[in-house]
């Protein structure tokens, strides 16, 4: 049996502090259903100490006034010691949500520090100040730390989105209240030693684990200066509300409803593969699964045979088993949930082309087999709800109008991809679909470039500059008639 992890402190202002509330979150391992781990549940008056923590730290303290190398120090730390604990990191993970351990180690801990490396390249290369010739006169724009920010946090790639949000509000001289899932808080118990040994002055970081409520209260403290958040659809509504009663600044990466378009000529040896990684990935609790699978009418029955092989050929079982494919799902209600959109399918006239069930001798443990509904139609509610399992639909169409129109048809525009045998044609049809990232004959997301979604799938972007410029505010500076910026020539006299 495995040893239970308990923590009875909370990291606030980076110190561990004793919690002011008696509350208490049971971890529970969605292979045995058994408690694994056990922290404190963050209370109201917790978050008021971390925000006044952090907002001492912000508006006294020397991180915003440090220069930015040493800001980049700093986070590489962080970044190198998850490079180090990065097994360690992925255990934990894997057993609070199930993440499969081999894609953990991949896209949870060695993920989250191509994050941080990312995010100190763009830092390095972005410009703080910029003279321009107004208008009136000569001015000089200016990108200053937003403030304190209240990063919140899925379960389902805590590290990943942590560094996420975490990487550009430090570089940037922000201070960060970081606030866990209460269904994997352990790995934020990680983090938080590998950032305090990193030399985070006092104040600038504090972890919080606590339900939506005590997430609630700190979106709409008047101490926070702009929200970070990741999670559900409704919940980033809800998030929205609560933060414009004090017109908060927000960032929110919703859900998806993703579609992998393959188009007539393509080559199925190679595009299965990636269908089967970006539709299936971490059991399928990923926003950016591609979750509707569009396939020619022409090609249909090939393509529907590919992928059922596939997708029953993959290894279900224990989450730390490094040959398991497909792990369990967090928690009962997301095993619910699958199989429930599994049942509304069929009586919607979907097809169980691969899984459907509870996996053979898996009965303990929340399990959902990986499943593909065939003859689906996009009008059905598998076909337009996230529904966050390893379930995905394939659809037919006619022409590539149809497949555009089809992919396009969903209240979501995070994610999405084309395979197709000549990339030109690929591209020409990803230039046509309205969503935030796009994939040609590939699946991938590059924390250099601007990661974020139309529509229901969120507000504002992650990643690269335009990330960074998230956690930036900016002000105009005039300047008098004739300023020359130092090293610059001065501006000619009018009418010469």
């Amino acid at each position: 049996m495995t040893e239970l992890v308990d923590h009875g402190q909370l990291f606030i202002g980076g110190e561990w502090a004793d919690p002011l509330g008696s509350d208490t979150i049971d971890v529970v391992s969605p292979h045995t259903e058994q408690v694994i781990g056990r922290v404190p549940h963050a209370s109201r008056a917790d978050v008021d100490r971390a925000v006044a923590a952090a907002r001492k730290a912000f508006d006294e303290g020397p991180w915003p006034r440090t220069s930015l190398e040493e800001r980049i120090a700093v986070v590489a730390r962080i970044k190198d010691a998850i490079a180090v604990r990065h097994e360690e990191i992925a255990r934990s993970i894997s057993s609070q949500n199930g993440s499969p351990y081999s894609w953990s180690v991949l896209a949870q801990a060695l993920g989250a520090m191509m994050v941080y490396d990312a995010a100190i390249q763009v830092a390095r290369a972005y410009p703080y100040e910029e003279h321009r010739q107004g208008v009136l006169g000569p001015i000089l724009v200016r990108r200053e730390p937003v403030g304190v920010v209240a990063a919140v946090i899925p379960w389902n790639v805590p590290q990943f989105v942590a560094a996420a949000k975490l990487a550009p509000a430090l570089l940037t001289g922000s201070a960060v209240v970081l606030k866990p899932s209460p269904e994997s808080p352990l790995d934020s118990y990680i983090l938080a030693d590998i950032a305090r040994q990193a030399g985070l002055p006092e104040g600038v970081l504090s972890i919080l684990p606590a339900d939506r409520e005590v997430s609630e209260y700190l979106v709409g403290h008047p101490g926070i200066d702009k929200v970070a958040f990741t999670g559900s659809v409704a919940a980033g509504r809800r998030v929205m509300e609560v933060a414009s009663r004090n017109l908060t600044r927000v960032t929110l990466e919703l859900g998806g409803k993703s579609a992998a378009v393959v188009l007539p000529d393509a080559d199925l040896t190679a595009a299965v593969p990636g269908l089967i990684q970006s539709g299936w990935m971490n059991n399928g609790q990923a926003c950016v699964a591609q979750t509707r699978i569009l396939a020619p009418r022409s090609r249909y029955d090939e393509v529907a045979e590919a992928l059922a092989a596939a997708v029953s050929a993959q290894v279900v079982g224990d989450p730390l088993d490094p040959a398991t494919q497909i792990g369990p799902l967090v928690a009962q209600r997301q095993q619910r949930r699958s199989l429930d959109y599994i049942r509304l399918g069929q009586e919607e006239g979907a097809k169980i082309l691969a899984g459907g069930g509870v996996p053979a001798g898996l009965e303990r443990g929340w399990y959902v087999e990986p499943t593909l509904l065939g003859d689906v139609h996009n009008s059905m509610r598998v076909a337009r709800e996230e529904i966050f399992g390893p379930v995905v639909c394939l659809i037919p169409y006619g022409d590539e109008d149809e497949a555009a129109r089809i992919a396009n048809d969903s209240d979501f525009g995070l994610s999405g991809s084309v395979w197709s045998g000549d990339a030109e044609r690929g591209i020409d049809f990803a230039r046509r679909v309205r969503t935030g990232t796009y994939n040609v004959n590939t699946f991938s997301l590059d924390m250099l470039g601007p990661f974020g979604g139309y529509k229901n799938s969120g507000v504002g972007r992650e990643f690269g500059p335009e990330g960074l410029s998230e956690y930036l505010e900016h002000k105009m500076i005039h300047l008098p008639a004739g300023y020359a910026a130092p090293g610059a020539a001065p501006e000619p006299e009018a009418g010469i």
